[in-house]
């Protein structure tokens, strides 16, 4: 690990995560040829791992945002609120939800009941950072960027109250 300043860590470079992004876009591209995809980005932590995935696609696809908050600081409220819905009509498609990270997975969980109740055809999960740890419920992340056990993680997309989502890196915030 490359100490970037005083009080990040780098823990994962861009190349690394170019790397698994190209890695995940290839799997999704096979898994979702010949379908009707709705790709269901996370705001806010998701648009920059988002928008690298729908990059290297090669299949058709819609594209929707939903808004969820669960942390406040570093802390999670174990409460989730929407805060904007998705507009784009799920019934009878394959929804795949990218998320920056799934730590214990409520959210995500949450995401996909709400989806599977309008009537979606498939739900798949899709995370930039998956963490080491059970799972709520059994949640099950297909697509997987980079896995991590602890540390409180920023940049690509990952924040602390809104700062450090434009590093062009991962690293551990300390």
């Amino acid at each position: 690990m490359e100490k970037s300043n005083s009080k990040i860590i780098k823990l994962f470079s861009r190349q690394q995560i170019e790397k698994r992004v190209a890695d995940i876009a290839k799997k999704i591209n096979k898994d979702f040829k010949n379908k009707k995809l709705l790709i269901l980005s996370v705001l806010s932590g998701s648009v920059v791992f988002c928008s690298d995935i729908i990059r290297k696609l090669k299949i058709d696809f819609e594209i929707d945002f939903i808004k969820v908050s669960s942390y406040n600081g570093r802390q999670s409220s174990k409460k989730i609120a929407v805060k904007i819905k998705n507009n784009v009509d799920v019934k009878n498609k394959d929804v795949l939800i990218v998320d920056d990270i799934c730590d214990t997975g409520r959210t995500l969980y949450y995401l996909k009941n709400l989806i599977l109740k309008n009537k979606a055809k498939t739900v798949t999960l899709c995370s930039l950072v998956n963490r080491t740890v059970k799972k709520y419920r059994g949640v099950s992340v297909k697509y997987k960027g980079i896995e991590v056990k602890d540390g409180f993680l920023v940049g690509y997309g990952l924040d602390y109250n809104g700062k450090y989502r434009g590093l062009p890196y991962i690293g551990i915030l300390k």
